[in-house]
This record gives structure tokens, sequence and C-alpha cells, in this order.
């Protein structure tokens, strides 16, 4: 899948299966982005609850395996470690730094990373694209234990007008998810899909996330 004129080339890596390290594990960050294993493309480091310097030290080590394999580093919420290791993104959250205040720190520092953000309604969608993010979360689509405090259920049909709304911003659909929605999700309109539990901890961990991306995959797909 090329790029559209003007966009940046980097969003294309954000299709199938977006993965997520939600702890200090060599091992399986090898196995979510090799393409022998469950081969995303983006690989999220995000620790909770962990310090700054667990952050750090999982992310460095990230860094090392997606550089490997060619797969995007994302850091979750801080922009400064986002800079430490020279990530290709940083994701934030509603409660984290605007957009605007996040991209003037990472021009000041000479990265020109990425910028997802996280929204749960339209309204914030539609914010988040104004504000100029490089490409969206949204849900939680399903219930999810991932979080203390989850926001509200959109459901299948709340991530089909978030996608709409979003135009060519990518979504990635979040929260609740099982390795087996990826053909309703992709229907729907997101760019890919992040599934932690259901991935992370299946038995299988390559199988899960191979699974889970393939919709976006088939052979006939025009994109």
């Amino acid at each position: 899948m090329s790029a559209a004129p003007g966009r940046d080339p980097r969003l294309a890596a954000i299709r199938g299966f977006y993965a997520v390290l939600d702890r200090d594990d060599r091992a399986l960050a090898e196995v979510l982005v090799s393409p022998r294993g469950a081969g995303a493309r983006v690989l999220q480091v995000r620790l909770k609850p962990a310090t700054t310097r667990e952050i750090l030290t999982a992310a460095r080590m990230a860094r090392e395996i997606t550089r490997h394999h060619g797969a995007l580093l994302v850091v979750n919420d801080r922009v400064d470690l986002a800079i430490a290791v020279e990530a290709d993104a940083v994701h934030l959250g509603q409660t984290d730094l605007p957009v605007a205040e996040a991209r003037a720190l990472l021009a000041r520092a000479g990265l020109p990373a990425l910028i997802g953000l996280s929204t749960h309604d339209l309204d914030q969608v539609r914010a988040a694209c104004a504000a100029g993010a490089d490409y969206l979360g949204f849900g939680p689509v399903s219930p999810t234990r991932t979080k203390e405090n989850p926001d509200k259920v959109t459901g299948i049909q709340g991530l089909a007008s978030a996608c709409a709304a979003a135009g060519t911003t990518p979504v990635v659909a979040i929260g609740g998810l099982a390795v087996a929605d990826g053909p309703s999700l992709r229907a729907a309109g997101a760019a890919a899909a992040c599934a932690i539990s259901a991935v992370n901890g299946a038995a299988d961990v390559a199988a899960a996330g191979r699974e889970l991306g393939a919709p976006w995959y088939v052979p006939s797909d025009p994109l």
C-alpha cells in the first residue's frame, strides 16, 4: 500500500495488527514484530504501572528490535522518553500533552515523530483531527479489563462512525478486542486493531497476532 500524496509514508505501517509491549520482555517484543512471528509493523511500549527508568529500559530494548525488523516504535504518553530513544511516534491520551505542544517538543529535539491520540467519542475524534494528530486510537470497542476506569463502550457502529469522521486519518480500534474480531473491525473502516490481552496473553502469541491482522492482508485486497 503506497502513501497518498502529502501523507507521511510511515503511516502505511499502521495497518492490520498494532502490537503493544506491556512488559519488559525481550522475547515477547521479538515475537510481536518478527515476520516469522506475529508480524506487527508497529510496536507501542505501554508499561503500567512502571517507573520512568523501567519504561526507558523497555523502550531502548524495543527500539533495537523494531529497527532490526523494520517496524515502527511508539512510546505511550511520554514525549521525553520518545525523544530519548528516538522513537518513530508517541501516543498520547486525552489528559496528556496537547498535540501542538508535543509537536513543538519533538521539533525542538529534531525528532520528526508521528503523534497518535486516543479518542473515545466523535467529538474527540473531530478535535484530534483538527489538532493535527497523525493517527487515532478509538475505543473501547468492547468491554475491557486493561484499564481500571475504562471509557464508555463504543461498539462496532461507534467505531464505524469514528472512522467516517476521521476521514483519511488512520484509526486503530482498541479495547476489549478478540483475535477473531478482525473482519468486523476492518469492515467498519479501522486501519488497524490493537488487542493487548487477547494477543499477549495467548498460548501462541504469534498465531494470535497473525489472526487479528489477517483481514487487512487478503490476496484480493486492492489497498
